[in-house]
């Protein structure tokens, strides 16, 4: 199995940058945004960027 990563320990490391980025993401008390204005904003980033 490849990795992107070059190193056993460089995996290991973005592995618990990202587990902590998601833990305070949950535990976040700011509002939430509900999905559809977020699929309709990167929808919009898309368009944007095909030139639509």
């Amino acid at each position: 199995m490849e990795s992107e990563f070059a190193t056993s320990e460089d995996a290991v490391a973005h592995d618990a940058w990202f587990r902590g980025k998601v833990e305070r993401a949950m535990a976040s008390t700011a509002p939430k945004i509900p999905h559809d204005q977020v699929m309709a904003e990167a929808r919009m980033i898309i368009d944007r960027h095909r030139g639509k």
